[in-house]
């Protein structure tokens, strides 16, 4: 993300930290940075432990990750707002502190509702951590040496997502999911107060400005309709299910309205009319629907590995986590070429791999041993090197100075929302897919084909009573459904990937520079 505007501009910057204050400053930012990272994949890995606790479905359990991305992303528009009415130091130290409370109150949730509801208190106030981390890092150090603090800063965010598997894992399988929560509070308090320590006397200068309350209303209504649409389509089967009906007619007009109002209101929320910039527009389009294919399918991973193919969630982390190895070794060189090397080159090499990682995981068979498994998650962390820097130049291109706060908000606004909807689609089509090919698979193990009475016979001369039997092969069946349930997911998202390759060109390059850019890297999160 891009960081906020800081407030008015008629006040002098303060002068750069130095010595132990910045060290202090730089942990502070980086760490809270981390923390947020961290929180978006550490519960990934925990899913199935958390549905089971609760007495919920899988599938259900993915909305402890939808709701905290919606939320997020809603939040997001409201920081410019937000920091030119409270100052950049105050509302990161309190988006902290706030952040500390929900994941302390998560960790308590005895019901998915709850859990739910904490979860999206800590999205609404995550989002200004990560743009206001980076304007309070980009103040402390010299203008020659924002290149450096940017690319200390976004290595938090590319290991974050190594550590979240495998820490999530672990604390699932040793000592309880709760714990993926309450680990923020300690870290979380530390950051807080180290912040408020060494920024209360640089805080920015703050102004009352008016607020898009009705666009803000709008907003939430026709995104939260639309995604609990998506969340319980499967569990009330969709169309026939009046609540489903009813939230898309709300989803729908609620759009409609957000539409007309935001580009007839004089400060609108988010500023729809960047959307005629060509750039822009297919931009942020394309690094939407790429986010939502690769956030599903990295949520919809260890859900396959844990349910049907045996994984401890330590497991099933260790799988996830070497996606970050490639990602940390190459995000730097794509920082410092991007600026020289076409993007629209970068972002298609970035979309064959992905596809590539996917068709490899479309292969995927129940006799898949570890290190296979391993592979294709490895290459994606290249593939992650190589898109969001690329895709989010792209995005930015052409954009006049003041418009680039809004348009970088308003990007990341429509990438979170499509992480939570690419979730929920990715879950449902695994669910779906799977009562297709059991369906079929069923068909041929009826009583009486020679294949089926042949392994139930088989089973009973193990020692396995007749019911159990029956029981172990309708699991047999079943592991076999859900596999070629996901296979078919990753192949499609394969296919729309390489779709997504004649949208890239869609942009006009970037006036060729020499130097570095600036690295967002907060589209890693």
């Amino acid at each position: 993300m891009s960081a906020a505007p800081a407030g008015a501009s008629g006040a002098a910057a303060p002068a750069p930290l130095s010595g132990g204050a910045l060290a202090m400053g730089t942990l502070a930012l980086s760490l809270a940075t981390f923390m947020n990272v961290l929180d978006s994949s550490i519960a990934n890995v925990s899913l199935p432990a958390i549905a089971g606790d609760l007495g919920v479905s899988p599938s259900q359990g993915t909305w402890v990750i939808t709701s905290f991305g919606v939320a997020n992303a809603i939040s997001v528009p409201l920081t410019g707002w937000l920091t030119q009415r409270f100052g950049a130091v105050r509302l990161f130290t309190w988006s902290v502190m706030l952040f500390v409370l929900a994941s302390w109150l998560c960790g308590f949730a005895p019901t998915l509702e709850l859990l739910i509801a904490f979860r999206v208190l800590q999205g609404l106030v995550a989002g200004p951590m990560i743009p206001l981390s980076q304007t309070l890092l980009l103040s402390s150090y010299p203008a020659a040496k924002a290149g450096t603090a940017l690319a200390l800063w976004g290595m938090t965010t590319l290991v974050a997502p190594v550590v979240g598997p495998l820490l999530g894992g672990w604390i699932t399988d040793h000592i309880h999911w709760a714990w993926i929560f309450y680990i923020n509070v300690p870290f979380g308090l530390l950051a807080a107060g180290i912040t408020w320590r060494i920024y209360r006397r640089r805080e920015t200068p703050t102004r009352r400005l008016p607020i898009d309350s009705v666009g803000l209303a709008l907003l939430v209504i026709w995104v939260g309709a639309l995604q609990l649409m998506l969340d319980k389509g499967h569990e009330l089967d969709w169309f026939h299910s009046g609540e489903v009906i009813a939230l898309a007619v709300v989803a729908v007009l609620g759009f409609a309205f957000f539409l007309a109002w935001e580009l007839t209101e004089a400060h609108p929320i988010v500023d729809l009319r960047l959307f005629t910039g060509r750039n822009f527009l297919w931009g942020s389009l394309t690094l939407s629907v790429a986010y939502g294919l690769f956030f599903g399918n990295v949520v919809l991973l260890p859900m396959w590995l844990q349910q049907w193919m045996g994984y401890t969630a330590t497991w099933a982390g260790m799988a996830m986590a070497p996606v970050g190895l490639l990602a940390i070794l190459l995000t730097p060189l794509v920082g410092k070429k991007v600026a020289e090397w076409d993007p629209r080159r970068m972002a298609t090499g970035a979309f064959l791999l992905f596809a590539l990682v996917l068709w490899m995981r479309s292969r995927f068979t129940t006799g898949n041993d570890f290190t296979s498994i391993l592979i294709p998650t490895l290459i994606q962390g290249a593939a992650l090197s190589f898109f969001f820097i690329p895709l989010t130049t792209l995005t930015l291109a052409g954009l006049p100075p003041a418009k680039v706060p809004s348009a970088a908000g308003l990007s990341n606004f429509v990438r979170i929302t499509a992480g939570a909807m690419g979730t929920s689609v990715a879950t449902t089509l695994w669910q779906d897919r799977a009562i297709t090919h059991h369906a079929e698979l069923v068909e041929h193990l009826q009583p009486g084909v020679p294949a089926a009475d042949e392994a139930l016979r088989q089973m009973q001369a193990g020692g396995l009573e007749p019911g159990q039997a029956l029981a172990q092969l309708d699991r047999l069946v079943s592991q076999q459904a859900y596999t070629l349930a996901v296979d078919d997911v990753f192949l499609a998202s394969a296919a729309i990937f390489l779709l997504l390759v004649p949208m890239v060109w869609l942009t006009r390059r970037p006036p060729r520079r020499a130097g570095a850019a600036a690295v967002d890297a907060g589209g890693a999160h």
